[in-house]
């Protein structure tokens, strides 16, 4: 009799534990591929290439990016420890899933990469590094390219030549970077380097920036004071990230899944603060001519065009901290043509909702084998 209660004890037991790990390995595992399966590369489609731009040869192949933005990895003064933990352990789960669904070309993450840049010592800068790369880490066959947020240096006014060259060095990010791969154009630029005051940031990145606009424009032949070593081979209007959005007036006009809140979309935007000046905007408009612009910094998605076929794309934050429903941006790319589509993370409610069912059947379960638990239990103090 004894023997058979504590058998039964055990089985119980058992099955709460096999539940258990079952709803954990669901939730913290599983559920990334499910949810991050259903998402594909966006197809090309042919009459929205640029004519003006020779097409592809069969042997080129699109390249294939990531883009996501606003990770805000949590330093030690701000956020409890179990909060950190949550949310490395999402984004890394999420990310790593993923790359090895998508297994992209390259992946670029757009500014606001910790939370407490700004504010760390250089020890505590380096393990933000060390983070950074355990967690975001790709495939050789992939390349990875980040730009800088405020987050990370500072906005403008508190921006010194320390802190500037500490992020540039430690995560080989310029406040200008061209990456062309089969002559398709990533231009990424530190958008706080953009005031065009004249700071010892400012005045190197507008001359960086120009420098770009005239090889851009050899490459089109639309110059005559070029050379060789200037010259880009093949000329394609490029991609533009950075991580301020272009200059609007608030959230107003975006209408995506992921958008602002209702009460925050009517909130006026600053001038380089919640988006580029209208002066600099124009400027990297004129001067680069992009054909898609991608940034984030608001934690929301949104989607605007500029000057009638640019078009503008914010990235709501990757960390779960930021946004209920954090995305990502697949995109696809050859010289004269691009596509675009957003990617969903599990919604944390969801997963809340998951685990809070998992507990009352869990308890239920127990419930219902109360007479032979406690049978058992009698027979233990007996």
């Amino acid at each position: 009799m004894f023997s058979l209660a504590r058998y039964s004890l055990r089985k119980v037991l058992l099955k709460v534990l096999f539940m258990s790990i079952a709803v954990l390995f669901f939730c913290e595992y599983l559920i990334y591929y499910i949810v991050l399966i259903q998402c594909q590369w966006p197809t090309l489609k042919l009459n929205k290439g640029d004519f003006n731009i020779p097409s592809v040869t069969p042997d080129e192949k699109p390249v294939y990016a990531i883009f996501l933005a606003d990770t805000h990895l949590l330093g030690p003064r701000n956020g409890h420890w179990f909060d950190k933990l949550r949310r490395e352990w999402q984004m890394y789960r999420a990310f790593q899933t993923a790359i090895t669904l998508h297994k992209p070309d390259l992946v670029f993450i757009l500014g606001d990469i910790f939370d407490e840049g700004q504010l760390s010592s250089s020890k505590e800068f380096e393990k933000y590094i060390s983070r950074f790369k355990s967690i975001f880490y790709v495939p050789s066959n992939t390349h990875l390219y980040v730009v800088s947020g405020n987050h990370d240096m500072g906005f403008h006014y508190v921006i010194t030549p320390y802190l500037n060259q500490r992020f540039v060095q430690g995560m080989n990010a310029p406040s200008v970077k061209r990456v062309s791969i089969r002559s398709n154009h990533f231009i990424l630029i530190n958008s706080m380097a953009l005031e065009g005051d004249g700071c010892f940031l400012c005045k190197s990145t507008e001359i960086a920036i120009n420098k770009i606009s005239k090889h851009l424009k050899c490459a089109k032949g639309i110059r005559n004071d070029c050379n060789n070593s200037s010259l880009i081979k093949k000329y394609s209007r490029p991609i533009l990230l950075q991580h301020y959005p272009l200059y609007r007036e608030s959230d107003q006009i975006c209408n995506e899944i992921d958008e602002a809140p209702i009460e925050k979309k009517d909130i006026k935007f600053r001038e380089g603060w919640e988006c580029l000046s209208r002066e600099a905007t124009e400027q990297l408009l004129d001067n680069l001519n992009p054909r898609l612009v991608i940034g984030g910094h608001t934690h929301h998605g949104c989607r605007k065009i500029h000057q009638h076929d640019i078009l503008e794309m914010t990235l709501s934050s990757f960390s779960w901290r930021n946004k209920n429903n954090p995305s990502f941006i697949l995109g696809v790319f050859t010289p004269n043509n691009y596509a675009v589509s957003k990617c969903y993370l599990p919604i944390e409610s969801t997963v809340i909702r998951i685990y809070i069912f998992s507990v009352i059947s869990i308890l239920l379960y127990l419930l219902l084998n109360h007479t032979s638990v406690d049978g058992t239990f009698r027979l233990y103090l007996m």
